[in-house]
């Protein structure tokens, strides 16, 4: 059974930084679309920023896009998301979520992602 577990959220002061980690069992991430989401209480999840198979065609969310960067580690089998210049409106508990074996992604199409990891929680406010 495949685990996805998310690390590295925490509160962090407007303007500052956080670096998401996702780590898979059983799945080899690198075959899989990736994706970052988050969900903001009272709000629905959204698609912040996915990748494809092989590491390609990354996608962000335009209020993210300049201050996010989707990579991968494929010797550690991990998806990471560095978030920069966060802001209050980046609050939200943060999910990796494994979808099909293709090269495109898309943020808008969450049931596609079979896997979900627990979230980690990121706050950012002063």
């Amino acid at each position: 059974q495949l685990q996805l577990v998310e690390s590295g959220g925490g509160l962090v002061q407007p303007g500052g930084s956080l670096r998401l980690s996702c780590a898979a069992s059983t799945f080899m991430l690198d075959d899989h679309v990736i994706g970052w989401f988050r969900q903001a209480p009272g709000k629905e999840r959204e698609g912040v920023s996915c990748l494809g198979r092989s590491g390609s065609n990354p996608d962000y969310k335009d209020s993210v896009k300049g201050r996010f960067t989707i990579s991968r580690d494929n010797t550690n089998n991990m998806v990471y998301l560095q978030m920069n210049s966060l802001k209050p409106e980046d609050t939200g508990v943060y999910f990796c979520g494994l979808g099909p074996p293709r090269y495109i992604c898309d943020l808008d199409l969450a049931y596609e992602y079979e896997y979900w990891g627990q979230g980690t929680q990121v706050t950012v406010s002063s």
